[in-house]
């Protein structure tokens, strides 16, 4: 007698082991996604680590704000790189005084200017010297919590590679000090028809003090505003002579 055929076994599927199948398959791109990103900021990282290294002892050949107002102005700005040693020292002085008064005494961050600024409500935000050379040199200037962070980040690198002359010397030579002129090379002969080494204690003052607004305030035809605040600034670049806090670029 022929043997009736038995039922075909199957086997039996696990639904949970299926979902996690099914889960991981979904997951894949994200995880590739995942991946691409961190390989694009370590990247990057590494491109800004870099330029941090060569910058140290290269002049940086322009900046994304110099780019953008000589493309807003139609035509190529005015700068000329001035070694630091031939910059009248109490134009760095009132700088400083201006613009970041404990610039020998921290890291890259003011704490305390910090604190200042935001309980005064302060705009500024209380940036050191190296923060806006970092912002300048490697950024730029739309305030987002994309550029705070990477400024953030960026800042400590900074301290730690450059000397504290180095960062004064390449914010000497960045920061706009009228439409479309740049540092002072160019802007003590805009103004004043000398070279950066003959600035007087009046001139580097006035100076110093249109760097927040360069584009509304002028240090040839200073107001009676400006006036008071480059004489808060020559006096703050005394002060600083006198205590020691220039000490660490003079």
């Amino acid at each position: 007698m022929a043997k009736a055929p038995g039922r075909k076994k199957t086997k039996s599927r696990n639904p949970g082991r299926v979902r996690a199948a099914l889960t991981q398959l979904r997951m894949h791109p994200l995880a590739a996604l995942r991946g691409l990103l961190l390989r694009a900021a370590l990247f990057v990282v590494a491109v800004i680590l870099l330029l941090v290294l060569l910058f140290a002892f290269v002049n940086p050949p322009t900046t994304q704000t110099m780019w953008s107002e000589g493309r807003r102005l139609g035509q190529p700005v005015r700068q000329s790189w001035v070694p630091l040693e031939e910059i009248a020292p109490v134009m760095a002085r009132s700088a400083v005084a201006a613009e970041d008064a404990n610039f020998c005494l921290h890291w890259g961050f003011d704490v305390t200017a910090i604190r200042a600024a935001i309980s005064e409500g302060s705009r500024r935000g209380g940036s050191t010297i190296t923060q806006q050379v970092v912002k300048n040199v490697f950024l730029w200037q739309e305030r987002s919590w994309l550029r705070k962070a990477l400024e953030a980040a960026i800042t400590p690198a900074v301290e730690a590679i450059w000397s504290k002359k180095r960062i004064l010397e390449v914010y000497l030579n960045i920061a706009e000090m009228d439409e479309g002129v740049f540092g002072v090379g160019a802007a003590s002969a805009r103004y004043f028809g000398v070279e950066p080494a003959g600035l007087g204690a009046t001139q580097s003052a006035r100076l110093a003090a249109v760097l927040p607004s360069p584009r509304t305030r002028s240090a040839g035809k200073p107001s009676s505003g400006l006036r008071r605040r480059a004489a808060q600034i020559a006096d703050g670049a005394a002060t600083i002579r006198a205590d020691g806090r220039a000490d660490c670029f003079q």
